[in-house]
């Protein structure tokens, strides 16, 4: 696993300056991976946490606030790459700013182009054109779209509270994660990152650190079929309805 591999060697970066743990969330009844399969884990101590079977994103990354999290927690989605310096340049962020509880990184795709991770908050039409539209669809409404993808904020210079950001890398403080009480357990899938991070921005500051990169294959939910589809839907619906709705 691509994941495993670049998390290995973001960590020996640090020499053993720094201590590790890495938790894995199988969501399976029975474990699809061991610590004898990979060489991660014997680069960090490691824990399989797995028997749960598929509770959702949310609420598989909060069983590990039940093991306890160290002063940084990074929510790591298994579809990243990192580069080598990817924590090195997160650390050193978050060591430099005391106000920033939360980083996001800046992402490519593995074709090498740009993936935006930042949002401004969502409304209706926007969520329905991103998801669903034909690409000649997108295209009328490239100017809409890239406004909400913020592209004009994120570029190579730190930008300060984005209001949404991605779950597939989230830097946290730990003592932050755990006054949050973690994802709300009510999305099973999607979403639960957009609620995150309004409830983040309540406790401090989020950043976008060009510095810190990764390469993200992305999500697409309506090219996954049915369910994922249906996944949206429902927590779009649970979002809406906890904050303000905007339809256009």
């Amino acid at each position: 696993m691509r994941t495993l591999d670049t998390l290995a060697t973001a960590v020996g970066a640090f020499s053993g300056t720094k201590r590790f743990k890495l938790y894995i969330v199988d969501n399976s009844t029975t474990p699809t991976i061991s610590v004898s399969d990979h060489a991660a884990f014997q680069t960090v101590p490691s824990e399989i946490i797995y028997g749960q079977g598929n509770i959702g994103f949310g609420r598989a990354n909060n069983l590990v606030l039940l093991r306890g999290i160290g002063k940084y927690h990074l929510v790591l989605n298994p579809d990243v790459e990192l580069s080598v310096s990817t924590l090195w340049q997160a650390l050193d962020f978050m060591e430099q700013h005391a106000d920033c509880v939360l980083l996001t990184p800046a992402a490519t795709y593995p074709d090498g182009s740009k993936q935006f991770l930042c949002k401004q908050y969502p409304n209706v039409f926007d969520l329905l054109i991103r998801g669903f539209a034909s690409r000649q669809m997108q295209k009328i409404f490239r100017r809409r779209l890239e406004r909400y993808e913020m592209r004009r904020h994120t570029k190579q210079v730190v930008y300060w509270d984005p209001p949404i950001v991605s779950g597939c890398f989230m830097f946290f403080r730990g003592d932050t994660f755990r006054r949050l009480k973690g994802f709300d357990q009510r999305y099973m899938l999607y979403f639960e990152d957009f609620d995150i991070s309004l409830r983040t921005s309540c406790i401090g500051r989020i950043a976008y650190v060009p510095s810190v990169q990764i390469i993200h294959k992305g999500g697409n939910a309506a090219k996954k079929g049915l369910w994922h589809i249906y996944q949206f839907l429902r927590s779009a619906i649970i979002f809406f309805n906890t904050y303000k709705i905007r339809l256009f």
